[in-house]
Protein backbone atom coordinates (compact mmCIF):
# COMPACT_ATOMS: atom_id res chain seq x y z
CA UNK A 1 0.00 0.00 0.00
CA UNK A 2 1.41 3.37 -0.99
CA UNK A 3 1.92 6.17 1.49
CA UNK A 4 -0.31 8.35 -0.63
CA UNK A 5 -3.08 5.78 -0.50
CA UNK A 6 -2.92 5.72 3.30
CA UNK A 7 -2.97 9.49 3.43
CA UNK A 8 -5.86 10.13 1.07
CA UNK A 9 -8.19 7.19 1.61
CA UNK A 10 -10.38 8.88 4.20
CA UNK A 11 -10.49 12.12 2.23
CA UNK A 12 -11.33 10.31 -1.00
CA UNK A 13 -14.15 8.33 0.60
CA UNK A 14 -15.63 11.43 2.22
CA UNK A 15 -15.48 13.53 -0.91
CA UNK A 16 -16.88 10.69 -3.02
CA UNK A 17 -19.88 10.45 -0.72
CA UNK A 18 -20.51 14.20 -1.01
CA UNK A 19 -20.15 14.30 -4.81
CA UNK A 20 -22.42 11.29 -5.16
CA UNK A 21 -25.34 13.36 -3.88
CA UNK A 22 -25.70 15.36 -7.08
CA UNK A 23 -24.09 18.05 -9.19
CA UNK A 24 -21.44 19.63 -7.01
CA UNK A 25 -21.77 23.38 -6.62
CA UNK A 26 -18.97 25.32 -8.28
CA UNK A 27 -17.21 28.25 -6.62
CA UNK A 28 -19.05 31.56 -6.55
CA UNK A 29 -16.85 33.11 -9.22
CA UNK A 30 -17.54 30.23 -11.63
CA UNK A 31 -20.83 31.76 -12.82
CA UNK A 32 -20.94 32.36 -16.59
CA UNK A 33 -19.27 35.62 -17.61
CA UNK A 34 -20.09 37.84 -20.59
CA UNK A 35 -18.66 36.37 -23.78
CA UNK A 36 -18.66 32.77 -22.59
CA UNK A 37 -20.23 30.34 -25.01
CA UNK A 38 -23.11 27.91 -24.92
CA UNK A 39 -22.29 25.19 -22.39
CA UNK A 40 -21.56 21.58 -23.29
CA UNK A 41 -21.59 18.81 -20.69
CA UNK A 42 -19.13 15.98 -21.26
CA UNK A 43 -18.46 12.67 -19.53
CA UNK A 44 -15.48 10.34 -19.67
CA UNK A 45 -16.41 6.82 -18.56
CA UNK A 46 -14.42 3.59 -18.52
CA UNK A 47 -17.23 1.03 -18.24
CA UNK A 48 -14.86 -1.91 -17.47
CA UNK A 49 -14.50 -4.92 -19.71
CA UNK A 50 -15.44 -7.19 -16.81
CA UNK A 51 -12.20 -8.85 -15.66
CA UNK A 52 -8.42 -8.56 -15.48
CA UNK A 53 -7.31 -9.05 -19.06
CA UNK A 54 -3.73 -9.70 -17.95
CA UNK A 55 -4.76 -12.84 -16.03
CA UNK A 56 -4.10 -15.30 -18.92
CA UNK A 57 -0.85 -13.56 -19.86
CA UNK A 58 0.47 -13.60 -16.30
CA UNK A 59 -0.35 -17.30 -16.04
CA UNK A 60 1.96 -18.14 -18.95
CA UNK A 61 5.00 -16.24 -17.63
CA UNK A 62 8.10 -18.45 -17.77
CA UNK A 63 6.25 -21.27 -19.56
CA UNK A 64 6.53 -22.48 -23.14
CA UNK A 65 4.86 -24.93 -25.50
CA UNK A 66 2.10 -27.14 -24.14
CA UNK A 67 2.65 -26.00 -20.56
CA UNK A 68 2.01 -22.39 -21.59
CA UNK A 69 -1.08 -23.38 -23.57
CA UNK A 70 -2.58 -25.27 -20.63
CA UNK A 71 -1.88 -22.38 -18.28
CA UNK A 72 -3.41 -19.91 -20.73
CA UNK A 73 -6.54 -22.00 -21.33
CA UNK A 74 -7.24 -22.45 -17.64
CA UNK A 75 -6.59 -18.79 -16.83
CA UNK A 76 -8.73 -17.68 -19.78
CA UNK A 77 -11.54 -19.85 -18.45
CA UNK A 78 -11.18 -18.16 -15.06
CA UNK A 79 -11.23 -14.72 -16.70
CA UNK A 80 -14.40 -15.53 -18.60
CA UNK A 81 -15.96 -16.66 -15.32
CA UNK A 82 -15.11 -13.33 -13.71
CA UNK A 83 -16.75 -11.52 -16.64
CA UNK A 84 -19.97 -13.38 -15.91
CA UNK A 85 -19.63 -12.64 -12.21
CA UNK A 86 -19.19 -8.91 -12.77
CA UNK A 87 -22.50 -9.00 -14.64
CA UNK A 88 -22.51 -6.20 -17.20
CA UNK A 89 -26.28 -6.38 -17.78
CA UNK A 90 -26.73 -5.36 -14.13
CA UNK A 91 -23.93 -2.79 -14.21
CA UNK A 92 -25.25 -1.25 -17.41
CA UNK A 93 -28.44 -0.20 -15.64
CA UNK A 94 -26.33 1.57 -13.01
CA UNK A 95 -24.36 3.36 -15.72
CA UNK A 96 -27.61 4.42 -17.38
CA UNK A 97 -28.75 5.96 -14.09
CA UNK A 98 -25.53 7.99 -13.91
CA UNK A 99 -26.19 9.34 -17.38
CA UNK A 100 -29.81 10.16 -16.51
CA UNK A 101 -28.66 12.09 -13.43
CA UNK A 102 -26.15 14.25 -15.31
CA UNK A 103 -27.42 14.28 -18.93
CA UNK A 104 -24.08 14.80 -20.69
CA UNK A 105 -24.22 16.03 -24.27
CA UNK A 106 -21.21 13.90 -25.26
CA UNK A 107 -19.84 10.77 -23.60
CA UNK A 108 -16.45 9.16 -24.22
CA UNK A 109 -16.67 5.46 -23.34
CA UNK A 110 -13.68 3.16 -22.93
CA UNK A 111 -13.55 -0.66 -22.59
CA UNK A 112 -16.82 -1.12 -24.45
CA UNK A 113 -16.33 -4.86 -24.73
CA UNK A 114 -17.86 -7.28 -27.18
CA UNK A 115 -17.46 -10.82 -25.81
CA UNK A 116 -18.06 -13.71 -28.21
CA UNK A 117 -17.46 -17.46 -28.12
CA UNK A 118 -17.25 -20.43 -30.46
CA UNK A 119 -15.85 -23.94 -30.82
CA UNK A 120 -12.30 -24.33 -29.55
CA UNK A 121 -9.68 -24.40 -32.32
CA UNK A 122 -6.29 -25.22 -30.86
CA UNK A 123 -4.84 -25.34 -34.37
CA UNK A 124 -5.98 -21.75 -35.05
CA UNK A 125 -4.85 -19.77 -32.02
CA UNK A 126 -4.97 -16.09 -32.81
CA UNK A 127 -7.65 -16.38 -35.50
CA UNK A 128 -10.60 -14.24 -34.42
CA UNK A 129 -13.64 -16.02 -35.85
CA UNK A 130 -15.97 -16.80 -32.92
CA UNK A 131 -19.45 -15.43 -33.68
CA UNK A 132 -21.77 -16.25 -30.77
CA UNK A 133 -22.38 -12.99 -28.91
CA UNK A 134 -22.24 -13.43 -25.15
CA UNK A 135 -22.13 -9.75 -24.12
CA UNK A 136 -22.35 -6.66 -26.32
CA UNK A 137 -21.73 -3.82 -23.87
CA UNK A 138 -22.65 -1.09 -26.35
CA UNK A 139 -25.98 -2.58 -27.39
CA UNK A 140 -26.90 -3.27 -23.78
CA UNK A 141 -26.10 0.23 -22.56
CA UNK A 142 -27.89 1.97 -25.43
CA UNK A 143 -30.98 -0.18 -24.80
CA UNK A 144 -30.91 0.59 -21.07
CA UNK A 145 -30.60 4.31 -21.76
CA UNK A 146 -33.52 4.23 -24.17
CA UNK A 147 -35.60 2.23 -21.69
CA UNK A 148 -35.38 5.01 -19.09
CA UNK A 149 -36.09 7.77 -21.56
CA UNK A 150 -32.48 8.90 -22.05
CA UNK A 151 -31.72 7.99 -25.68
CA UNK A 152 -28.17 8.34 -26.99
CA UNK A 153 -26.65 7.56 -30.36
CA UNK A 154 -23.20 6.23 -31.18
CA UNK A 155 -21.36 8.91 -33.14
CA UNK A 156 -18.28 6.77 -33.71
CA UNK A 157 -17.34 3.23 -32.69
CA UNK A 158 -13.61 2.60 -32.91
CA UNK A 159 -12.67 -1.08 -32.80
CA UNK A 160 -9.34 -1.66 -31.10
CA UNK A 161 -7.91 -5.10 -30.23
CA UNK A 162 -9.79 -8.16 -31.45
CA UNK A 163 -8.26 -11.22 -29.80
CA UNK A 164 -9.36 -14.83 -29.42
CA UNK A 165 -7.94 -17.76 -27.50
CA UNK A 166 -8.83 -21.14 -26.00
CA UNK A 167 -10.67 -21.46 -22.71
CA UNK A 168 -10.93 -24.76 -20.85
CA UNK A 169 -10.54 -26.63 -17.58
CA UNK A 170 -7.96 -29.36 -17.16
CA UNK A 171 -5.32 -30.46 -19.68
CA UNK A 172 -6.14 -31.37 -23.28
CA UNK A 173 -2.83 -33.23 -23.58
CA UNK A 174 -3.72 -35.48 -20.64
CA UNK A 175 -7.30 -36.14 -21.71
CA UNK A 176 -8.76 -34.23 -18.73
CA UNK A 177 -10.11 -31.20 -20.57
CA UNK A 178 -13.67 -29.97 -20.02
CA UNK A 179 -15.84 -26.92 -20.74
CA UNK A 180 -13.78 -26.04 -23.81
CA UNK A 181 -14.43 -23.14 -26.17
CA UNK A 182 -12.73 -20.24 -27.86
CA UNK A 183 -13.30 -16.87 -26.21
CA UNK A 184 -13.11 -13.71 -28.29
CA UNK A 185 -12.79 -10.18 -26.93
CA UNK A 186 -13.22 -7.15 -29.16
CA UNK A 187 -12.37 -3.87 -27.43
CA UNK A 188 -14.00 -0.64 -28.57
CA UNK A 189 -13.86 3.04 -27.72
CA UNK A 190 -17.16 4.79 -28.35
CA UNK A 191 -18.33 8.38 -28.60
CA UNK A 192 -21.98 8.84 -27.69
CA UNK A 193 -24.15 11.91 -28.24
CA UNK A 194 -27.41 12.72 -26.56
CA UNK A 195 -30.20 12.14 -29.09
CA UNK A 196 -31.35 15.73 -29.47
CA UNK A 197 -30.42 18.70 -31.64
CA UNK A 198 -28.67 20.76 -28.99
CA UNK A 199 -25.28 19.49 -30.20
CA UNK A 200 -24.90 18.75 -33.92
CA UNK A 201 -22.24 16.40 -35.29
CA UNK A 202 -20.46 17.79 -38.35
CA UNK A 203 -17.89 15.03 -38.88
CA UNK A 204 -16.37 12.09 -37.03
CA UNK A 205 -13.61 9.53 -37.31
CA UNK A 206 -11.04 7.45 -35.49
CA UNK A 207 -7.78 5.57 -35.76
CA UNK A 208 -5.19 3.33 -34.13
CA UNK A 209 -1.92 4.19 -32.47
CA UNK A 210 1.28 2.92 -34.04
CA UNK A 211 2.67 2.36 -30.51
CA UNK A 212 1.36 -1.07 -29.45
CA UNK A 213 1.93 -3.70 -26.79
CA UNK A 214 3.11 -7.09 -28.16
CA UNK A 215 2.40 -10.36 -26.34
CA UNK A 216 2.56 -14.06 -27.15
CA UNK A 217 0.28 -17.03 -26.53
CA UNK A 218 1.55 -20.53 -27.32
CA UNK A 219 4.30 -18.98 -29.46
CA UNK A 220 1.78 -16.93 -31.47
CA UNK A 221 2.49 -13.19 -31.29
CA UNK A 222 -0.30 -10.67 -30.92
CA UNK A 223 -0.39 -6.90 -30.55
CA UNK A 224 -2.70 -5.16 -28.13
CA UNK A 225 -4.04 -2.25 -30.17
CA UNK A 226 -5.32 1.02 -28.73
CA UNK A 227 -6.73 4.02 -30.50
CA UNK A 228 -9.05 7.01 -30.39
CA UNK A 229 -12.14 8.52 -31.95
CA UNK A 230 -13.27 12.08 -32.48
CA UNK A 231 -16.22 14.19 -33.52
CA UNK A 232 -16.43 17.79 -34.69
CA UNK A 233 -19.59 19.22 -33.16
CA UNK A 234 -21.50 22.47 -33.26
CA UNK A 235 -22.59 23.95 -29.92
CA UNK A 236 -24.35 27.28 -30.19
CA UNK A 237 -22.10 29.46 -32.32
CA UNK A 238 -18.96 27.38 -31.69
CA UNK A 239 -17.44 24.38 -33.40
CA UNK A 240 -15.25 22.15 -31.25
CA UNK A 241 -13.62 18.77 -31.52
CA UNK A 242 -14.34 16.10 -28.92
CA UNK A 243 -11.77 13.30 -28.75
CA UNK A 244 -12.05 10.03 -26.82
CA UNK A 245 -9.15 7.69 -26.05
CA UNK A 246 -7.79 4.99 -23.74
CA UNK A 247 -4.01 5.01 -23.37
CA UNK A 248 -1.91 1.93 -22.60
CA UNK A 249 -2.06 0.71 -18.99
CA UNK A 250 0.84 -1.74 -18.85
CA UNK A 251 3.77 0.52 -19.76
CA UNK A 252 4.02 4.28 -19.39
CA UNK A 253 6.49 4.59 -22.26
CA UNK A 254 3.76 3.26 -24.58
CA UNK A 255 1.11 5.53 -23.05
CA UNK A 256 3.45 8.49 -23.59
CA UNK A 257 4.12 7.50 -27.21
CA UNK A 258 0.38 7.19 -27.82
CA UNK A 259 -0.26 10.60 -26.23
CA UNK A 260 2.35 12.11 -28.52
CA UNK A 261 0.62 10.57 -31.55
CA UNK A 262 -2.77 11.86 -30.44
CA UNK A 263 -1.59 15.39 -29.76
CA UNK A 264 0.23 15.54 -33.09
CA UNK A 265 -2.84 14.22 -34.91
CA UNK A 266 -6.52 14.06 -33.98
CA UNK A 267 -6.23 16.43 -31.01
CA UNK A 268 -4.28 19.04 -32.99
CA UNK A 269 -6.83 21.40 -34.54
CA UNK A 270 -5.35 24.92 -34.67
CA UNK A 271 -7.80 27.74 -34.08
CA UNK A 272 -10.52 25.48 -32.67
CA UNK A 273 -11.55 24.36 -29.20
CA UNK A 274 -10.61 20.74 -28.48
CA UNK A 275 -11.82 18.56 -25.60
CA UNK A 276 -10.12 15.22 -24.86
CA UNK A 277 -11.99 12.60 -22.83
CA UNK A 278 -9.74 9.81 -21.69
CA UNK A 279 -8.74 7.02 -19.43
CA UNK A 280 -5.20 8.36 -19.68
CA UNK A 281 -3.61 5.72 -17.42
CA UNK A 282 -1.33 8.44 -16.05
CA UNK A 283 -1.65 9.69 -12.49
CA UNK A 284 -0.19 13.21 -12.11
CA UNK A 285 0.91 12.41 -8.54
CA UNK A 286 2.57 9.08 -9.31
CA UNK A 287 6.16 9.56 -10.44
CA UNK A 288 7.20 5.93 -9.95
CA UNK A 289 8.47 3.59 -12.68
CA UNK A 290 8.13 -0.12 -13.41
CA UNK A 291 10.91 -2.64 -14.01
CA UNK A 292 11.82 -2.44 -17.68
CA UNK A 293 10.03 0.88 -18.11
CA UNK A 294 12.00 3.96 -17.01
CA UNK A 295 9.13 6.30 -17.93
CA UNK A 296 7.32 7.67 -14.84
CA UNK A 297 3.63 6.94 -14.58
CA UNK A 298 2.99 10.69 -14.55
CA UNK A 299 4.88 11.33 -17.81
CA UNK A 300 1.93 11.14 -20.26
CA UNK A 301 -0.07 13.53 -18.07
CA UNK A 302 2.90 15.89 -17.79
CA UNK A 303 3.29 15.88 -21.57
CA UNK A 304 -0.39 16.48 -22.30
CA UNK A 305 -0.72 19.31 -19.77
CA UNK A 306 2.77 20.80 -20.20
CA UNK A 307 3.69 24.15 -21.76
CA UNK A 308 1.57 24.82 -24.81
CA UNK A 309 -0.57 21.78 -24.03
CA UNK A 310 -4.04 21.17 -22.66
CA UNK A 311 -5.67 22.13 -19.37
CA UNK A 312 -6.77 19.54 -16.83
CA UNK A 313 -10.34 20.82 -16.66
CA UNK A 314 -11.24 19.16 -13.35
CA UNK A 315 -8.73 21.49 -11.71
CA UNK A 316 -10.69 24.44 -13.12
CA UNK A 317 -13.61 23.23 -11.05
CA UNK A 318 -12.33 21.49 -7.90
CA UNK A 319 -9.09 20.34 -6.20
CA UNK A 320 -7.39 17.17 -7.40
CA UNK A 321 -8.22 15.26 -4.21
CA UNK A 322 -11.92 15.64 -5.00
CA UNK A 323 -11.44 13.93 -8.36
CA UNK A 324 -10.06 10.42 -7.64
CA UNK A 325 -11.38 7.95 -10.20
CA UNK A 326 -9.57 4.62 -10.06
CA UNK A 327 -8.76 1.76 -7.72
CA UNK A 328 -11.69 -0.64 -7.28
CA UNK A 329 -11.04 -4.39 -7.44
CA UNK A 330 -11.42 -6.77 -10.35
CA UNK A 331 -14.69 -8.05 -8.91
CA UNK A 332 -16.16 -4.52 -8.41
CA UNK A 333 -17.85 -5.68 -5.21
CA UNK A 334 -15.73 -3.61 -2.82
CA UNK A 335 -17.56 -2.69 0.40
CA UNK A 336 -16.89 1.02 -0.16
CA UNK A 337 -14.94 3.39 -2.41
CA UNK A 338 -11.91 3.80 -0.14
CA UNK A 339 -9.72 2.05 -2.73
CA UNK A 340 -10.39 4.84 -5.24
CA UNK A 341 -7.31 6.94 -4.58
CA UNK A 342 -5.80 8.11 -7.85
CA UNK A 343 -6.86 10.14 -10.84
CA UNK A 344 -6.36 8.81 -14.35
CA UNK A 345 -9.75 9.54 -15.93
CA UNK A 346 -9.49 13.07 -17.27
CA UNK A 347 -11.16 15.82 -19.24
CA UNK A 348 -8.49 17.88 -20.99
CA UNK A 349 -9.24 20.93 -23.09
CA UNK A 350 -7.64 23.72 -25.05
CA UNK A 351 -9.45 26.82 -26.25
CA UNK A 352 -8.91 28.32 -29.67
CA UNK A 353 -6.68 30.88 -27.92
CA UNK A 354 -4.69 28.14 -26.16
CA UNK A 355 -6.30 28.83 -22.80
CA UNK A 356 -8.50 26.72 -20.52
CA UNK A 357 -12.24 26.42 -21.05
CA UNK A 358 -14.35 27.57 -18.08
CA UNK A 359 -15.81 24.64 -16.12
CA UNK A 360 -18.74 25.68 -13.95
CA UNK A 361 -20.29 22.37 -12.90
CA UNK A 362 -18.80 18.97 -12.20
CA UNK A 363 -19.37 15.60 -10.66
CA UNK A 364 -17.61 12.32 -10.02
CA UNK A 365 -19.98 9.45 -10.85
CA UNK A 366 -19.75 5.78 -9.95
CA UNK A 367 -19.18 6.36 -6.23
CA UNK A 368 -22.74 6.53 -4.91
CA UNK A 369 -23.33 3.61 -2.48
CA UNK A 370 -27.03 3.73 -3.36
CA UNK A 371 -26.28 3.05 -7.03
CA UNK A 372 -25.07 -0.53 -6.77
CA UNK A 373 -26.58 -3.74 -8.06
CA UNK A 374 -28.64 -6.09 -5.90
CA UNK A 375 -25.48 -8.18 -5.42
CA UNK A 376 -23.35 -5.18 -4.41
CA UNK A 377 -21.58 -4.47 -7.71
CA UNK A 378 -20.38 -0.96 -8.51
CA UNK A 379 -21.04 0.35 -12.04
CA UNK A 380 -17.36 -0.05 -13.02
CA UNK A 381 -13.89 -0.44 -11.54
CA UNK A 382 -13.43 3.27 -12.35
CA UNK A 383 -15.38 6.33 -11.40
CA UNK A 384 -16.31 8.73 -14.17
CA UNK A 385 -15.89 12.47 -14.61
CA UNK A 386 -18.66 14.82 -15.75
CA UNK A 387 -17.96 18.50 -16.42
CA UNK A 388 -19.94 21.35 -17.90
CA UNK A 389 -17.67 23.46 -20.07
CA UNK A 390 -18.29 26.80 -21.72
CA UNK A 391 -16.31 26.97 -24.96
Amino acid sequence: MSARRCGVRRVAATVAAVLALGWAAGPADAAPKPGQGTPITVMTRNIYLGGDITRPLTATAGKTGGEALVAFGNANHALRGVVSQTDFPARSKLLAREVAATEPDMIGLQEVALWRSGPMQLAAIGVSNATTVDYDFLATLLADLAAIGEPYVAVNVQEESDVEGPSFLGNPFAGTMSDASDVRLTMRDVLLKRADDRVRVLASGGGHYAARLPFSVAEVTFQFIRGYNWADVRVGAKTLRVVNTHLESQFSFLALAQARELFAGAARVPGQEVVVLCDCNSDPLNHTTKPGDPTPHSAPYDFMTGPGGFTDEWLQFAPADQGWTSGLSEFVNDPDTSQIDHRIDLVLARGADGQALPADQGRIVGVDPANRSATGLWPSDHAGVVLRLRP
